[in-house]
This record gives C-alpha cells, sequence and structure tokens, in this order.
C-alpha cells in the first residue's frame, strides 16, 4: 500500500504540519450542488448584468466571445483552486502562503483593494432610485450595507445563509432570462450573434475604453479573488478533506467548532481512497460546469441580448454613464409593457444586492483566513469567525465612508474593481500550477490539459494587466 507523498512534500515551517485523515465517501450530487452557484451568484451584476451589457448597448455583440473564453479560463482555474482543497483540506491561499508566508498579505490587500469600493451596493441603490422613482443612493447603499453586516452577524453558519440567498436570486434571474428570451429579445438580435463568431480575437470597442473591455473579460463569471474564496465555500460544504475543517460561524448565535482552522489533512493513497478521489473530482467538475460555466454564459448571453435590442444605437446611451440601465428599463416599458421594465429594475436591485453580499463574505472569508493560518493560528481569542465579522463591519464602514465622500459613480466603480481583478488572476493562477504540482502526490497533480490552461490564464491576465497599465498611462 503506497502512503500519501503530502506529509514531505508540504511544508510545515510558516504554517504547521497536516495530519493523516481518512477521505471521505462523496455523497449523491444534489448534495454537493452550491458553492458554484454561490460563485455564479456573485458573478451574476458585474459582467453579467452590467458590463457585458453596457458592451452591447455601444457596439453591438462583437464581443461575446470573451465571455466564453473567460468563463471557460475560470472554470479551469476554478477547479485547480478546488484540487487543493480536496486533497488537503485547506484553502488555496493557505497553500500560497506554504511556499512564502507574505503571499497571504499579498491576496488580502489584492482582495481588499478592488472590492473596498462599494461598486455593487452603490449600483444597486441606483436601480433602487429607478424604481422609486428618485432618491438618495448612497443612503440606500450605506443601509443596504448595514443589513448585509446584520444579516451575516445574525447567522448561525454563514455559508446556510449565503447559499439560500444566492439560490434563490440565480433562480429569480433564471426565470427572468427565460420570460425576456420570448418577449424582450428581436429576431434581429437573434441573427446578429454571428458577429460573436466572425469578431473573434477582436477588442474592437469603438469609443469605449480598453478598461471596460478587458473588465469584462476578467469578470466574466467571478473574477479577481473571488474566484480563489471557492475554496472557503466547499470547505464549509463539506467537499473531500474540506470535511474536517471549521466552518464560520456567528459570533452571536453560532456555536465554535473545535477544529483548528489553519490544520491541513492528507489521506493514503491507495486504491480505495483513490475511488473516492475520482468520485468527488468528478462530481466537483460536473457541479462547477453546469452553475458556474453554463449559468454564467446563459446569462451573459441573454442580458447582452437584450441590451441590444433595446438600447443599441441609442444616442443617449453614450453620454449617460450607468443611466443606460434607466434607459434600457423605459424601453423595455415601451416595447414590452410597464411590468417588464419594472422587473427588468428588480431582478438588476436584487442581483446587485446579492454581489454586494457575497463580496463582503467573500473578502472577509479570504482575510480571516490569512489572518487566522498564518498569523494568529495559536490564539485561543482570535478564532477564524471572529476575525470574519470583524472584517465584514471593518468593509462596510469603508464603503460607506467612501459614499460619503462624495465618490459615487457606479459604473465608474465598477471598472476600477474589473481593471484591478486582472493582476491578481495572473499572480495566482501561477501559484496554483505551483502548489498543485510541489505539494500534491503524483496521483493528484495537474498535468496535462488542464497545466496548460493554467499557464494560458497566466498569460492571459498578465497581458490583459499591461494593456490596462499602457493605455490608462498613454490616455
Amino acid at each position: 500500500m503506497a502512503t500519501a507523498e503530502a506529509p514531505t512534500q508540504i511544508p510545515e515551517a510558516t504554517i504547521g504540519r497536516v495530519e493523516e485523515r481518512e477521505l471521505p465517501e462523496a455523497p449523491p450530487l444534489r448534495r454537493i450542488i452550491g458553492p458554484s452557484v454561490i460563485l455564479v451568484g456573485v458573478g451574476i451584476a458585474s459582467g453579467e448584468y452590467i458590463l457585458f451589457p453596457y458592451i452591447a448597448s455601444q457596439v453591438g455583440l462583437v464581443f461575446l466571445w470573451a465571455a466564453v473564453i473567460g468563463l471557460l479560463t475560470q472554470f479551469f482555474i476554478n477547479m485547480e483552486i478546488e484540487r487543493y482543497t480536496l486533497a488537503t483540506g485547506e484553502t488555496a491561499v493557505t497553500g500560497f502562503q506554504r511556499l512564502w508566508k507574505p503571499f497571504g498579505l499579498l491576496m488580502i490587500a489584492c482582495a481588499i483593494v478592488p472590492n473596498i469600493w462599494p461598486a455593487w451596493a452603490t449600483s444597486a441603490a441606483t436601480i433602487t432610485t429607478f424604481l422609486l422613482g428618485g432618491g438618495n443612493a448612497n443612503a440606500i447603499a450605506i443601509g443596504a450595507m448595514v443589513l448585509i453586516g446584520i444579516a451575516l452577524s445574525a447567522s448561525p453558519v454563514v455559508y446556510q445563509t449565503i447559499e439560500k440567498f444566492e439560490f434563490v436570486k440565480v433562480a429569480l434571474v433564471l426565470v427572468f432570462l427565460v420570460v425576456a428570451l420570448t418577449t424582450a429579445v428581436s429576431a434581429g438580435a437573434f441573427g446578429d450573434l454571428d458577429k460573436t463568431v466572425t469578431s473573434f480575437g477582436s477588442f474592437t470597442g469603438g469609443e469605449l475604453e480598453l478598461a471596460v473591455l478587458l473588465g469584462a473579460l476578467a469578470y466574466a463569471g467571478a473574477g479577481g479573488t473571488n474566484n480563489l474564496v471557492v475554496s472557503n465555500w466547499i470547505r464549509d460544504k463539506g467537499f473531500g478533506m474540506g470535511l474536517y475543517a471549521p466552518r464560520v460561524v456567528s459570533p452571536i448565535t453560532g456555536e465554535e467548532e473545535a477544529a483548528p482552522s489553519g490544520r491541513g489533512f492528507w489521506f493514503r493513497v491507495d486504491p480505495s481512497s483513490m475511488r473516492r478521489w475520482d468520485e468527488w473530482w468528478r462530481k466537483a467538475n460536473v457541479e462547477q460546469f453546469f452553475s458556474f460555466f453554463v449559468i454564467g454564459l446563459v446569462t451573459i448571453v441573454v442580458f447582452s441580448l437584450v441590451a441590444y435590442s433595446t438600447v443599441y444605437g441609442n444616442p443617449a446611451v453614450k453620454d449617460s454613464d450607468f443611466a443606460f440601465i434607466e434607459i434600457q428599463g423605459n424601453a423595455l416599458k415601451d416595447t414590452v409593457g410597464t411590468w417588464f421594465g419594472t422587473l427588468f429594475w428588480v431582478i438588476g436591485a436584487i442581483s446587485l444586492f446579492g454581489a454586494a453580499l457575497g463580496i463582503i463574505d467573500y473578502v472577509s472569508r479570504l482575510v480571516a483566513d490569512v489572518l487566522r493560518v498564518g498569523y494568529l493560528r495559536e490564539s485561543p481569542r482570535w478564532t477564524e469567525s471572529k476575525l470574519y465579522f470583524c472584517v465584514v463591519w471593518f468593509l462596510i464602514a469603508c464603503g460607506s465612508a467612501i459614499l460619503l465622500s462624495g465618490f459615487d459613480q457606479p459604473l465608474s466603480l465598477v471598472i476600477v474593481a474589473a481593471a484591478l481583478s486582472g493582476g491578481v488572476m495572473f499572480i495566482y493562477s501561477i501559484l496554483l500550477l505551483v502548489i498543485n504540482r510541489r505539494f500534491l502526490p503524483d496521483q493528484l497533480k495537474v498535468r496535462g490539459v488542464r497545466m496548460l490552461v493554467l499557464l494560458w490564464a497566466a498569460g492571459l491576465f498578465g497581458v490583459m494587466s499591461v494593456l490596462v497599465v499602457i493605455n490608462e498611462a498613454s490616455g
């Protein structure tokens, strides 16, 4: 019987030793659906509802090819993040810290800097003012963030609250998309979808900033450090060796789990464990592909078709910034019915509010995990849950301060966040390749096509980041 190589391959100096446990059996597929729904639920906002439809309203459907490339690339990235956690019970960021401890602090910076701007809460609030016929968007956004903080703080097990909300959000969006396909998308829009193929690889955007185009590519699906936190979500769901990791619970209503959050695990590689591993790997890929890639692609395409059918060529959109959502809603009221234009705004507000909830959650999870594992592992006071809630309210306070300072242009906020995300994706694509080659047993290592896709991802997001810097410097 061969033993796993993990105990000798995973360095202990900076993080601590890993412990042997048995890889659990994979449950039925229906019981592990969730983490990728959360991921796409957070993503149905920046790229799906805002950036790609905005591009379609300006230049048509010629850039939709980027959605396929972005989503497919992220699917493979996400699965390499899941591979490490399935095999070790640790987050991918903990793996980065095992390479070099300051990588954790770098990931914290890359999570906080793009997301300290309350782009999604502001966007949700702006759409709410369309529904109400007016109102103070900043006050609504601040109120929404406070409600998010209360909801998270009162949740006995935070993951379960996030999962339930995002399931409802995704279901509502899918129902809306079905209705939109039959009522709001013109025959001409369906006919022009072939431009997506004929323009493949083109960044022709007319007067659009390159940052908008590249930001949409980065945010097709999730983007930035959001992808990394699929590690944390599958641990809380009990995927693979993540079953042995403690979950984030409310300091008010939850009960802390005894297991230390920073501990990693390994399992003996033998025929029995490899059978269980193969089952986990197959089901995790299915869950990720259909929940993330398929749903993400459908939402981007349909929302773009709706924008193209209603506001493409409308001269008012050119200088209206985020108000193109308002113009689009009014156009849908005229062409389909008042009820549908209102529904479009309701779905947008719910989607963006859900994104704000997910973003506050995932940034807080990443920061808490890094601090607990890398710097406060022996602290009896600072559990991962307590650190998590401190970060939640820190983000809410900072976002409120930014809005009160007057920086409140929602589309600008989204573009800033998206443009900054390509750089971190370049970095962690390389790091994923390293930890999944160096730390895992031979039978579990990334290889072949999946290894090539990680190299492709590093090149794609590296070039993208350089192009944004050059474009902004010359502008």
